[in-house]
């Protein structure tokens, strides 16, 4: 998909699969939190610093958790790992903190979807304004490069340096299960609309998390942190190019 130079992820994200579970028991806790989760956050805009974060929890089933994160904070790129600490309420809402991440430490409330495919979540650090959520990655799911091609439908968003302006792109890729992307896209740049086809390659870990090269034609190659989610139905993308704050998921 074509962004360019820019900006913060205004993440424009339906997630009709955490709206349709099975019913929630009557009593959560901590063992409600247990499993890899694929999740994002940030602040699509306004104030100093704009952020937009994506990253992979494993959580124990206890109320102990370990992360790896890739941030863009005003276009700055950085990566980490975390430990953290959650609790869960029997009303299935709950506090989590990262020892590290785009605070140290980070702090988010979180309330759980019906299903327990996921949760919302919020930064409840003071001058933060980040909403976000997490997915689950599901139970069985085998991620690497195993020949299995997937067509994705992409929608990624953020708001160009210096200008500003909104940058909007959807399309669709076709992963061929062993390394190579092809497609198209459509993207809207302070209201300019254009089209391009797109080639590219991508990696995918044995733990679900990987990177994707995506080059529209005519255009330079834009690189991205993923994480697998919805038993391998959902990526969550986050652009890795200095002077870029640009985030998205792809759907199949």
């Amino acid at each position: 998909m074509h962004v360019g130079k820019g900006t913060a992820a205004v993440f424009g994200l339906a997630i009709a699969m955490m709206m349709a579970g099975k019913p929630a028991p009557a009593v959560c806790s901590n063992a409600t939190l247990k499993g890899v989760y694929g999740y994002y956050h940030g602040r699509p805009g306004g104030g100093s610093t704009i952020k937009a974060v994506v990253g992979q929890i494993t959580a124990d089933g206890g109320g102990n958790l370990t992360a790896s994160w890739t941030l863009s904070a005003n276009g700055v790129i950085s990566t980490g790992t975390t430990t953290g600490t959650y609790s869960i309420s029997k009303n299935c809402t709950g506090t989590m903190t990262f020892s590290n991440e785009d605070f140290s430490p980070a702090d988010f409330s979180i309330v759980f979807d019906d299903g327990f495919e996921g949760f919302q979540m919020i930064q409840t650090d003071s001058e933060t304004a980040q909403a976000g959520f997490g997915l689950a990655q599901g139970a069985g799911v085998t991620c690497g490069l195993i020949g299995k091609a997937q067509t994705y439908a992409v929608n990624l968003a953020g708001v160009l340096y210096p200008s500003l302006d909104i940058d909007a792109i959807v399309g669709h890729l076709t992963a061929d299960g062993k390394g190579n992307l092809m497609g198209s896209e459509t993207s809207s740049v302070g209201g300019m609309i254009s089209t391009a086809s797109v080639t590219g390659t991508y990696t995918e870990n044995a733990d679900c998390t990987g990177t994707a090269q995506i080059t529209p034609r005519g255009s330079n190659t834009m690189n991205f942190n993923t994480v697998l989610v919805n038993e391998g139905k959902e990526q969550l993308l986050i652009e890795t190019d200095s002077n870029t704050l640009v985030a998205g998921a792809a759907q199949e």
